[in-house]
């Protein structure tokens, strides 16, 4: 399929994303536009409670990003990016950004990924047919 930029998400959070269910990432810094409208991979991680390797398991793509402006505009988008007050991820002294997501292609199966990661993005992973 061919070499993409790799944005790692979290497992469970990864299986709201390709649900469809989970329309917002957030995060605390905005996504570079040189990636907006781009296809990339999504890497699965195992997080806490995923018990296997990083792996990618979808192609997707970042329409928007926005900064929200305060606490009450983010939870109101609770439904679309499923952060609530007592989340690890929840409304803190500092910005907050919603990337507006959608899934492209779920890859079947999903790709081992052996490259080391980085925090925010994992460069020219191959993505095979």
């Amino acid at each position: 399929m061919g070499i993409y930029v790799g944005l790692n998400i979290q497992f469970p959070i990864s299986n709201l994303i390709l649900s469809g269910r989970k329309t917002i990432e957030t995060r605390t810094y905005p996504l570079s536009e040189k990636y907006l409208n781009k296809d990339l991979v999504m890497i699965e991680t195992p997080g806490k409670t995923g018990n296997f390797k990083s792996r990618a398991i979808a192609i997707i793509r970042i329409s928007k990003c926005f900064k929200y402006n305060s606490k009450k505009e983010f939870y109101a988008d609770s439904d679309k990016h499923f952060v609530t007050e007592l989340s690890e991820w929840a409304w803190m002294d500092r910005p907050k950004f919603g990337w507006v997501v959608e899934v492209i292609k779920k890859l079947d199966p999903p790709q081992t990924i052996e490259k080391p990661k980085g925090i925010i993005y994992t460069t020219e992973i191959e993505i095979k047919e």
